[in-house]
């Protein structure tokens, strides 16, 4: 049993399912649980869609309750009906915990794949970790140690995208597949994976756009990016040309956005009139977007991991309702909120938060890292550094998680 409640969650659900799959290839796997796209091509049976329980903010929660408890219910009656020989919970904290108390409590091995950020805010679920789990498989090396002092069954198995994050394609081919001019610089914008991100993020990105877009900032047009092969490494931009250029902008959409809700804001953004907007959105293509762009602005969470590894500049953003902000700044207890910098122990990229989250705030911290070369090429080895802590010498993130699972399966 598979339980995923969102578009990263989803992504790592499917490269589990599959790696169980690559481990036992003469074995018969039934998957089931909640999931999405990803999922569903990978074999599993989503008894709940991840696109109707991806939520945030806890005015929104409160509203969705009943939804939210009918896919519980489900899904605790599903295990109790197929008994899987082991349950699978990834990320989702919210829910998942509670999935884990009540299915504890029915006997049922419980795994949590990919941990709840406990290290940073609402420290006290350690305790229900230590009741509710039989083992934690983490992605952070920092978070093996963490849980190790608090007495928990924990591996770390790396990160399910560190080896899994690559550019595919040529610049030209990217520009091609999606309408773009090869010669212009390319800035992506990634507002996230839920709806509410979509509302409060996506207007801001567009504003940016239109004050972006009225500059020439400089495009490396030619630059070298690895192979359809190659492990995950930012392009080689050595000797790349530089050219001043208008930019264009790309908006990568994960599998569980809703695409007439983007269009339904671009439509709104360009009958306002006050700028040029040049967006074109793409589809399963998020890691050659970032790859092909100069710069990228991207919501906070799992992209940002995603930026890092391909080794694109970013600006980090997040911005919530303003009764969610009030009610959650004060429980976390970090004074930095990006995956990135969260890794790297330092603030390698800029962050905007709440109030400081506007097209203007956004297009200035832009046109600041662009026109400084110094400052790009720092961030770039920055970048570098985090992605070497990521990567894991003994084996893929997922393939080492399939085989800590497995174990769980065969000790009975």
């Amino acid at each position: 049993m598979l339980v995923a409640g969102e578009a990263s969650g989803d992504k790592h659900g499917a490269s589990l399912a599959r790696a169980l799959k690559g481990l036992s290839p003469g074995t018969r796997f039934e998957f089931f649980g909640s999931g999405g796209e990803e999922m569903r091509d990978a074999g599993v049976e989503t008894l709940v869609d991840a696109r109707d329980v991806a939520i945030m903010g806890i005015p929104e929660i409160i509203r969705a309750l009943g939804r939210l408890y009918g896919a519980y219910r489900r899904l605790i009656l599903a295990a109790r009906e197929k008994r899987p020989d082991v349950v699978v919970l990834i990320d989702w904290p919210d829910f998942n915990m509670r999935v884990a108390r009540r299915l504890r409590k029915d006997g049922f091995k419980i795994v949590y794949y990919i941990s709840p950020q406990i290290w940073a805010w609402r420290r006290y679920r350690v305790r229900a970790i230590r009741r509710d789990v039989d083992r934690m498989l983490v992605i952070l090396p920092f978070e093996e140690d963490f849980y190790k002092r608090e007495g928990v069954e924990v591996e770390y198995v790396g990160h399910p995208l560190a080896e899994a994050v690559r550019v595919s394609s040529s610049r030209e081919d990217f520009a091609r597949r999606h309408g773009l001019d090869i010669s212009r610089p390319i800035i992506a914008l990634l507002p996230g994976s839920r709806r509410k991100e979509i509302h409060y993020h996506l207007p801001e990105l567009l504003d940016a756009a239109k004050r972006l877009g009225r500059v020439e900032i400089k495009s490396r047009a030619d630059a070298r990016v690895p192979s359809s092969g190659a492990a995950a490494s930012a392009p080689d931009f050595t000797g790349a040309a530089s050219l001043s250029r208008a930019p264009q902008f790309v908006v990568p959409l994960a599998s569980t956005v809703d695409r007439e809700q983007v269009e339904c804001i671009l439509r709104r953004a360009r009958a306002s009139g006050d700028g040029p907007l040049d967006v074109a959105f793409v589809e399963r293509d998020v890691y050659n977007a970032l790859g092909h762009a100069e710069i990228a602005v991207v919501a906070s969470g799992t992209a940002t991991v995603e930026a890092a590894l391909v080794g694109t500049p970013m600006v980090i953003i997040y911005k919530g309702s303003e009764i969610n902000w009030r009610l959650i700044r004060p429980l976390i207890h970090l004074d930095t909120f990006g995956m990135t910098n969260l890794i790297a122990g330092r603030r390698i990229v800029p962050e905007l938060m709440q109030g400081d989250v506007t097209g203007e705030r956004i297009a200035s911290e832009v046109k600041a890292i662009l026109s400084d070369a110094a400052r790009l090429s720092r961030m770039r080895e920055d970048l570098a550094e985090v992605r070497e802590r990521l990567r894991n010498g003994e084996g893929r993130g997922p393939e080492r998680a399939a085989r800590a699972v497995m174990r769980m399966i065969r000790e009975g």
